[in-house]
């Protein structure tokens, strides 16, 4: 079973970037919400974990330590810009990292600029490195995730459920990728070979006996009628 651990940026006590009605906390919660139940609908062969379920405070040593204990097999933490920028970035640690986290990183990318560029051409800021605390601690791949700004005129999207929604679900889906995870079987619904078949329920010598039946079935909501 591989094990996917989550972080919702922020929260309690440090709502994160703040603009336009909308806390970074609220937004990352909800993006990591979506992501873990397209996660369980659609895939098989994994755990997974999330920093907080509500509106805990964590530390970032925390956060990292959490997943580390856990001995995640990948760690994404999800975030919301600020400083009047516009676009979608993602992050792995500036010093030495494994081949697997640029590829996880490569991949996420990929899924979600691809998922969140439906809703209109947004700017690709590229894929970056950094010293984060919680990519620097972490000991499986990690990458950190920037999905628009706040306080831009990039909060009317961070305002559309869809959009959120979208973002979500291609977070799920890099990692799905990036693990190989295996898709649940879809239920296979029959075709219909366009015939019709008919349940005869009763034959009468006496045609009252038989009028009496179809009035019984009539009222019980089926179609009936009697033939010679």
């Amino acid at each position: 079973m591989k094990k996917i651990f989550l972080d919702k940026g922020h929260g309690g006590s440090d709502p994160g970037a703040v603009a336009n009605g909308l806390k970074e906390k609220d937004l990352t919660h909800l993006i990591v919400e979506y992501a873990m139940d397209y996660l369980e609908a659609n895939y098989t062969g994994f755990e997974q974990r999330v920093t907080r379920t509500g509106d805990q405070t964590l530390t970032l040593s925390q956060r990292a330590d959490m997943a580390n204990a856990w001995g995640a097999d990948v760690f994404v933490s999800v975030h919301i810009n600020a400083g009047k920028g516009t676009g979608f970035e993602t992050y792995v640690y500036n010093g030495g990292v494994s081949s697997k986290t640029v590829a996880l990183q490569n991949v996420l990318h990929g899924e979600i600029l691809s998922a969140i560029r439906q809703f209109e051409n947004i700017t690709d800021r590229g894929k970056k490195r950094a010293n984060y605390a919680v990519l620097r601690e972490t000991k499986m791949p990690a990458v950190l995730t920037e999905n628009l700004f706040i306080d831009s005129n990039d909060a009317k999207l961070l305002k559309n459920e869809a959009f959120l929604k979208a973002a979500g679900e291609a977070h799920a889906r890099g990692v799905a990728k990036f693990l190989g995870l295996p898709q649940k079987a879809k239920p296979q619904q029959k075709v219909s070979d366009g015939k019709l078949y008919r349940v005869q329920v009763g034959a009468f010598s006496d045609r009252k006996n038989a009028e009496r039946l179809a009035a019984e079935l009539k009222k019980k909501g089926y179609p009936v009628f009697i033939a010679d």
